[in-house]
């Protein structure tokens, strides 16, 4: 008994996790350490060295003043609050209606959302281009809410498995009431659905707050940055300020990694309950 549990292949196991752990852990240390430098300090000692001081927040007032951290703050939580709701009623609309109705294109449907999903996004990035912009929702903020209202395919095998598990019988005494399909969905699915919900919009904000290509690309305005490309701010063709840049990561990260140990049970739940046999 002893021997299996420390033997050499349950050594060899353990030592990969550790090195896998390190491996998470030092980008993040790396910043932490660097955050609380002067530019003098970090230009004179080693990013590995502990900073002179933790109390040194100098770093974080300059990234709030030139980076404009509020107002980045602001777009981003105002992108993901309209994106996330109209992808939430999207998404549930479209599993109510591949789930619970049988028409011709409904495999052809379903099939479009698995195909699509291995194409590869940047070679779509032309064609998406020229919609947004004849849309004339180029440089506002609605081209991200637009491009981030597409339900996946993984979100869209997440609803039909808690659909799945849905009694129709209910849909059926809901018909024999009177109810419309509209009401049926509003009153009896979309509730039901919530666990799955729950997941989908956790899922989709830690997305969308990532998310840099999208606001890069279509939202170049200064006034409609967000909170990923507000670290620009600290970076130029010549020279990065790495001490800002640091300090600016470190208060865009901790956020949502407090969102996410906070939520991670109904990311895991969600996405196992969800998962396809």
């Amino acid at each position: 008994m002893t021997g299996a549990k420390f033997g050499p292949f349950s050594v060899f196991k353990h030592a990969i996790l550790w090195v896998a752990v390190a491996m998470i852990l030092f980008p993040p240390s790396v910043l932490v350490l660097n955050a609380f430098k002067s530019k003098t300090e970090f230009s004179q000692t080693s990013v590995f060295k502990l900073p002179s001081s933790f109390l040194n927040f100098d770093n974080f007032g300059t990234v709030m003043t030139r980076a404009h951290l509020d107002r980045a703050y602001l777009n981003t939580l105002t992108i993901i609050v309209v994106a996330v709701i109209g992808n939430v009623l999207l998404g549930t609309m479209v599993a109510y209606i591949l789930g619970r109705f049988e028409f011709k294109l409904k495999k052809t449907v379903l099939g479009a959302y698995i195909a699509v999903s291995f194409v590869p996004t940047i070679t779509t990035q032309v064609a998406t281009f020229t919609v947004v912009h004849n849309l004339h929702l180029y440089n506002t903020i609605w081209a991200s809410i637009v491009l981030h209202l597409g339900t996946s395919v993984l979100q869209l095998f997440i609803y039909l498995q808690f659909l799945h598990n849905i009694p129709r019988e209910l849909d059926e005494a809901a018909m024999m009431e009177g109810a419309s399909l509209f009401r049926i969905y509003r009153t009896i699915i979309f509730p039901l659905l919530t666990p799955a919900t729950a997941t989908i919009v956790i899922i989709k904000t830690i997305d969308i707050y990532n998310d840099m290509f999208i606001p890069y690309l279509y939202m170049p305005a200064q006034k409609l940055a967000v909170v990923s490309t507000s670290l620009m701010n600290f970076s130029s063709e010549r020279s990065t300020e790495w001490e800002l840049m640091s300090a600016a990561i470190l208060m865009i990260m901790v956020p949502i990694v407090v969102i996410y140990l906070f939520f991670q049970r109904y990311v895991f739940a969600g996405i196992v309950n969800g998962a396809v046999k």
